[in-house]
């Protein structure tokens, strides 16, 4: 069947497409006109050199400087934290030349009486570039890393744009008033940024010091630990006072408001600062400090960590407890190196009746002599225990100065060791045995006749 071929579509009038050709004609001729006014110009072309000449200089300067910190770092020996962060720096030594030669030229070309725009739109690259650089060269934490990066570039792309005064005044614009003092936006975001940043160079100055103090000579691990909590404390605290005054927080004008915020806060964290204080206590009256063999519970271990809130039991098999401060304190605890680091075990041996009891004991002590954990003073000890059902209980007592390093695989040692010295010398391991004696046999010889004859007679009997 014959189908008509589908219409083509109408061809735009020529008069419409010279009407839109005239409209576009003042866009394009505006945008010539900015490329011919902003761009290819003189000025342009000099900012330009200027900048191809600052990168030469920069990536020259860069090759040049980079091994020289390089090397430096290298002599920071025993301070590999330290050592890396110097070494990440010194790779930024051309970006930060470029940098302080942009601004330098920016800085020039105003003297002329001339606008940079070429420039300042460098710099604000170079400074977001150079910033986000540098805290991934100082953190190890990518989400922080990450989220200033963000922030960092949206305000260069806002500075870039012309739009960053605009943005600020809108900050500043939506403000509320808590007793007595204006609070905007732009307040809140300066205090957030000043108070981040004072709390991680606090937390980083005190790590610093903390791994100063470890080195010191004379000094206790639960001093050491004392003396870390407290710098980090105040640290952090005058770094929150020092932001909070800095964006103008007055605090007699929110006492009232900060007071009925840090009694919720008191409330919330009422566990928090008991582990806190806790811990203190515990470094104060040196009940338990690192390094410690502890029993609580059913961990055994030695303390690794006393942090502010939990202290970190690390057990034989790799398990790690984390203890919170309070319980050390409120419950028993047993500290096995509390006093004295010499701990004693009791090693409980039997041997049959029919042996030579002194000569196994002289085998049980040569066998603890023999093992390079038991200590010489107080030297080793044998008893004997008791008269059991089957054996004779004989008892070793040792001493080892080192319970962290365990106490069931020493006594496994040992009595491997008697185990090979019993059996060298014939001395017996008893076992559960009973002796049967049958006083009157006159009736069960009768009834055994009896049974045998009836299994004889149903033997001989025809089956059917």
């Amino acid at each position: 069947m014959y189908q008509p071929a589908p219409e083509s579509p109408a061809a735009p009038d020529l008069p419409d497409l010279a009407e839109a050709a005239a409209d576009a004609k003042p866009l394009v001729e505006k945008a010539l006109a900015w490329l011919r006014d902003e761009v290819l110009t003189v000025d342009v072309a000099i900012e330009a050199g200027l900048l191809a000449l600052i990168a030469v200089i920069a990536i020259l300067a860069g090759r040049r400087l980079a091994p020289v910190i390089a090397s430096a770092a290298m002599r920071l020996a025993g301070r590999s934290w330290l050592r890396t962060r110097v070494e990440r720096i010194g790779a930024l030594a051309g970006p930060i030349m470029a940098l302080v030669l942009t601004w330098g030229a920016g800085t020039a070309v105003r003297a002329a009486g001339r606008d940079p725009v070429l420039l300042t739109i460098a710099g604000s690259l170079l400074i977001a570039w150079v910033l986000i650089r540098l805290i991934t060269a100082l953190t190890r934490q990518t989400g922080l890393t990450q989220l200033a990066g963000l922030v960092i570039w949206a305000v260069a792309a806002l500075a870039i744009v012309g739009w960053l005064e605009a943005f600020i005044q809108a900050l500043d614009a939506a403000a509320f008033t808590a007793g007595g003092m204006r609070i905007s936006l732009l307040t809140i975001v300066n205090g957030i940024l000043l108070i981040s940043l004072l709390l991680w160079a606090a937390i980083t100055l005190a790590r610093v010091l903390e791994t100063q103090l470890g080195r010191v000579d004379g000094v206790t691990p639960a001093a050491r630990v004392l003396v870390g909590k407290v710098v980090r404390i105040a640290l952090l605290t005058i770094a929150v006072l020092v932001g909070l005054t800095s964006i103008g927080i007055d605090f007699t004008a929110v006492a009232v408001f900060s007071g009925a915020i840090g009694v919720g806060i008191g409330f919330g964290l009422q566990k928090v600062v008991s582990n806190l204080i806790s811990g203190m206590i515990l470094l104060l009256d040196r009940s338990i400090k690192p390094g410690d063999v502890i029993e609580i519970g059913e961990a055994y271990g030695w303390i690794s960590k006393l942090g502010a809130r939990y202290a970190a039991i690390v057990t034989r098999d790799g398990k790690e407890y984390l203890i919170p401060n309070e319980d050390l304190i409120t419950q028993q605890v047993v500290n096995w190196s509390f006093s004295d680091r010499a701990v004693r075990l009791k090693i409980g041996v039997g041997v049959s009746y029919q042996s030579d009891v002194r000569k196994a004991l002289d085998l049980m002590m040569e066998a603890a002599q023999e093992n390079d954990r038991v200590l010489k003073a107080p030297p080793p000890a044998t008893r004997l225990i008791g008269f059991g059902d089957n054996s004779v209980d004989l008892e070793l007592r040792i001493w080892v100065n080192d319970p962290e390093a365990g106490v069931v695989n020493v006594a496994s040692d040992i009595r491997l060791a008697i185990w090979d010295k019993f059996h060298a010398e014939g001395i017996e391991f008893p076992f559960p045995q009973r002796d049967l004696h049958i006083t009157a046999a006159d009736g069960l010889r009768d009834t055994m006749r009896d049974v045998i004859k009836e299994m004889r007679d149903d033997s001989a009997a025809p089956h059917p």
